[in-house]
C-alpha cells in the first residue's frame, strides 16, 4: 500500500508549484520564480511516477485500473507541458494541469481497484497499451491547447488584447504548437491502432468493438484535420473544432470503455 504521506508530499509539491505560477503571472519576467516552478514541478512528477510504479507493477501483474491510467496520463501530460513551459510562456496551461495531476493521484490512492494485465501477457500487447496511453496523453494536451487557442481567438476577434491574451504566446505560435502536438499524437495513435490490429485478435468482439470504432473515428478526424491544414490551410476555429471532436472520440474510446467495463459491466 502506498504511503499516504508520500501522496500528500507529492500533492503538496504540485500545489506549491501551482501557487508559484499564479504569482509569476503578475511578473512573467521573473527567472528565479520560473526555476522554482521547474524544480517543484519536476519533484512532484518524479514522486508521482514512483508512487504510480508501486500502484501499477504488482506481483499479480500490471494493474491498469481506470484511476491508475488517468493518473499515468496526467503525469505524462504534466511532463509534456513542463517541457513546453521551459521553451514558451505557457504558464496558464501548466497552472491548470498540475492540480489535475494532483487530483488524479489522490483519486488513484483513495479508490484502488484491480484491472490486471498478466505478467506473462504478450510483449506486443504491452507495447500496444504503452503507446495507447502516450497517444491519449498527447491528444489530451492538444485538446487543452485548442481550448486556450479558442479563447485567444475569441478575445482577439473582439479586439481584447489584455487579460488571458497577454499571458499566452502569439496566435501564430499557438497554432503552430497545436499542429506539432497533433502530428506527434497522430503518429502515436497510428502506431497504437496498428499494434492493436497486429497483436490483438479480438478487436471487434463485443467488449472492445466500441473502443475500436471510436479510436478509428478519432484517427480519421485527426487525419482529416492534418490534411486540411496542409492542403487547405485550415486553422483557427476549424482546427479547434476538429481537435476537440477527435479528442472526445478518443476519450470515449479509452476512458469511457474502461469506465463501463470496470464499474458498469462488473
Amino acid at each position: 500500500m502506498t504511503s499516504f504521506y508520500a501522496v500528500l508530499l507529492t500533492i503538496t509539491f504540485y500545489l506549491i508549484a501551482t501557487g508559484l505560477i499564479a504569482r509569476r503571472l503578475k511578473d512573467p519576467a521573473s527567472n528565479q520564480a520560473k526555476k522554482n516552478i521547474l524544480v517543484l514541478s519536476s519533484l512532484a512528477i518524479i514522486f508521482h511516477s514512483v508512487i504510480l510504479s508501486n500502484m501499477i507493477f504488482t506481483v499479480a501483474g500490471f494493474n491498469l485500473s481506470l484511476f491508475n491510467i488517468l493518473s499515468v496520463s496526467s503525469a505524462i501530460l504534466s511532463v509534456l507541458t513542463l517541457i513546453a513551459f521551459m521553451l514558451r510562456p505557457l504558464d496558464l496551461m501548466l497552472m491548470l494541469i498540475l492540480p489535475v495531476s494532483a487530483s488524479s493521484l489522490l483519486l488513484a490512492w483513495m479508490f484502488p481497484s484491480m484491472h490486471l494485465l498478466p505478467l506473462d501477457s504478450p510483449i506486443g500487447l504491452r507495447i500496444h497499451v504503452f503507446i495507447s496511453i502516450i497517444a491519449y496523453s498527447f491528444m489530451a494536451l492538444a485538446a487543452l491547447h485548442a481550448v486556450f487557442l479558442s479563447i485567444q481567438n475569441k478575445h482577439l476577434h473582439n479586439h481584447q488584447t489584455g487579460g488571458i491574451v497577454r499571458l499566452l504566446p502569439p496566435l501564430q505560435e499557438m497554432e503552430k504548437l497545436l499542429f506539432e502536438i497533433i502530428l506527434v499524437g497522430f503518429i502515436l495513435l497510428s502506431a497504437a491502432l496498428t499494434s492493436g490490429f497486429v497483436f490483438l485478435e479480438n478487436l471487434f468482439e463485443q467488449h472492445l468493438v466500441h473502443k475500436t470504432i471510436l479510436s478509428i473515428l478519432a484517427w480519421g478526424l485527426f487525419a482529416g484535420l492534418l490534411l486540411g491544414h496542409w492542403f487547405l490551410g485550415w486553422r483557427g476555429r476549424t482546427a479547434v473544432r476538429w481537435t476537440i471532436g477527435g479528442f472526445v472520440c478518443l476519450m470515449l474510446a479509452y476512458i469511457g470503455s474502461k469506465f463501463v467495463l470496470e464499474f458498469l459491466v462488473n
